[in-house]
């Protein structure tokens, strides 16, 4: 951590070789955790910004603040072929990390008990870096932000959050309230924790502290890891998004998007999104990406946290939204299925989705949007190529007229131009919704 006093950065040391965040037994594995993993995956994030698929393999990522290592564990899972390197300022924590990742068998990585204003150290320039639940603890979030862009490659990205000054606020309340009590002048321990607890669970119900950040979870010996990194942690601090934007630029980095960018949709706000008041209607298509995400913060502050990626600013890339693609695009465009769907029990149910004519529940597998998305068996059946290697938009066509080679009605061959619309308008949707990536040639 960068320019901390040193009696709290020794406070934070100890607290977590005391206390490794977070408590993960070392079996665990997140190979089943799709969803986390997604996020994880440069891969998601690579396309996201340049529309293109990238291999993982041989490529540097660095975990920042790796703490116990888990989240280490899920950049590898999430990365075939990468190599990890952490760090962290606990000895403890990083000793822990390294057992992790030697338990489950990678050993392309390594670990460092470092602080973050000393990677130029490390002499490595990183394709993508992982800071989670990290910046917000720093005095100067500009001073983390300027140590990651001086290790990341020209064409890298960033993963980095802040707290939400707003969707935080009881939490941040709480901790001035237990800072009065004495309990946050050193490290807080078992003693701190049942202090906490005994004081929440004495408040009425209905006192807001207690109705808006307890849970009763948090009364069992589990949750003591929860309290922890609520109600007792220094140097939380909370954010708007006009401050991270701001932050971004005196870092010399470009916002590419929130990594939960489908929850922050302003107009999915409004009961009638075609049908706004007309200040509304008029104002709303033609304000900023930052003011976008500033409206939707104020009007709807459910996200703890402000999770984006970044990067060094990009030139001008030619990204054609899919919606807009030609037919000459679509004939020479290539189809690939998100990483994280590349499972034996996503393949498992796929095909005996198809085979017994049923509907296929694929945000089962990866809960990318709100709701359940199923497909029926007939256009699920265009998946299956897809499990072995990427595949040409016109081969899925050719693969649907097998399955359906006569039209159910006319029992007439079934057209190309049919066979078409219905692959592409399939594709359509699940690459919007994050479950296909189209590359154009």
């Amino acid at each position: 951590m960068v320019n901390i006093a040193s009696d709290l950065l020794e406070i934070m040391r100890q607290r977590f070789d005391s206390s490794p965040y977070p408590r993960q037994p070392l079996e665990k594995s997140p190979k089943n955790e799709t969803d986390k993993l997604y996020i994880h995956s440069l891969v998601n994030a690579y396309y996201l910004r340049n529309q293109k698929v990238i291999d993982t393999q041989g490529k540097l990522i660095l975990d920042a603040g790796c703490g116990s290592g888990y989240k280490s564990l899920m950049l590898a899972e999430a990365n075939p072929g990468a190599k990890i390197v952490g760090f962290d300022i606990s000895p403890e924590s990083v000793k822990l990390a390294r057992e992790r990742l030697d338990y489950h068998g990678f050993d392309n990585a390594e670990f460092h008990v470092l602080a973050l204003e000393e990677l130029p150290s490390l002499n490595q320039q990183f394709d993508y870096i992982n800071c989670d639940e990290l910046l917000y603890l720093l005095p100067d979030i500009n001073v983390g932000l300027k140590a990651m862009q001086a290790v990341l490659k020209p064409d890298g990205i960033i993963r980095t959050n802040l707290h939400s000054v707003f969707a935080r606020t009881n939490v941040f309340r709480a901790q001035k309230a237990f800072t009065l009590m004495g309990l946050m002048g050193g490290t807080p321990g078992e003693l701190e924790v049942e202090i906490v607890r005994e004081t929440i669970m004495a408040l009425k119900n209905d006192v807001q502290l207690k109705a808006r950040t307890w849970q009763p979870f948090y009364a069992t010996p589990e949750g003591e890891e929860k309290i922890l990194m609520n109600y007792l942690l220094q140097g939380d601090k909370g954010y708007t998004v006009p401050e991270m934007f701001s932050a971004l630029v005196d870092s010399h980095l470009e916002f590419i998007s929130m990594l939960n960018w489908r929850q922050w949709q302003l107009l999915d706000l409004f009961q009638q999104p075609d049908n706004l008041p007309s200040f509304l209607a008029m104002s709303l298509p033609d304000i900023s990406q930052e003011e976008s995400l500033y409206l939707y913060e104020l009007f709807n502050p459910v996200h703890r946290l402000l999770d984006f990626w970044c990067g060094h600013p990009q030139p001008p890339l030619d990204i054609l939204p899919v919606t807009e693609w030609t037919d000459a695009d679509w004939q020479g465009a290539t189809v690939h299925l998100c990483p994280q769907l590349k499972t034996p029990q996503f393949q498992e149910q796929l095909i005996a989705c198809v085979r017994e004519v049923r509907p296929f529940p694929l945000s089962q597998h990866l809960s990318l949007v709100p709701g359940s998305i199923n497909i029926d068996s007939s256009t699920a059946s265009c998946l299956i190529p897809l499990l072995e290697q990427p595949q040409p938009m016109m081969a899925l066509v050719e693969r649907w007229r097998q399955f359906r080679p006569l039209d159910p009605v006319t029992l007439q061959p079934t057209e190309l131009e049919t066979a078409f619309e219905i692959v592409q308008q399939l594709v359509i949707q699940l690459e919007s919704f994050g479950y296909l990536m189209l590359e154009r040639a």
